[in-house]
């Protein structure tokens, strides 16, 4: 897993523009993890991460990067998710986390998004790994 991890953050830097804020860049694949850990309370009460693991408010996100948004069996998503055309990567849910609504207007997540860039970055990071990323 740490050279999955090297691999995803660096793929993910370059494709965000070039490099991480300093304080994401600075921190090590373990700091990272136990960031995104941290961060993924603000989604935990919605959210569940683990195969075969059940939706609740928000859909289960095991094996979502590489997938298409909308999809998940059991969760009723609203039109505009199920029509998106997304595919989930780890560039497009960054934008996502800044601000759903904004960046998909019509969606019913009800979630303020993530302020930082160096909390979004790592609780991606967290997401890739746990949720078993293709990407």
């Amino acid at each position: 897993m740490t050279r999955f991890l090297t691999l995803a953050i660096a793929a993910f830097a370059l494709a965000a523009g070039g490099s991480l804020p300093a304080s994401a860049q600075e921190m090590t694949e373990e700091q990272l993890m136990k960031r995104g850990k941290r961060v993924f309370v603000l989604c935990r009460s919605c959210h569940t991460l683990d195969e075969g693991g059940r939706n609740k408010v928000g859909p289960n996100l095991h094996g979502m990067f590489g997938n298409a948004a909308g999809v998940k069996e059991g969760f009723r998503y609203s039109d505009v998710v199920k029509e998106s055309g997304i595919v989930w990567s780890a560039e497009n849910l960054e934008e996502w986390l800044v601000k759903p609504k904004d960046f998909l207007p019509g969606n019913k997540m009800a979630f303020a998004g993530v302020r930082k860039e160096s909390d979004r970055k790592a609780l991606i990071t967290y997401l890739m790994a746990e949720t078993s990323a293709t990407e």
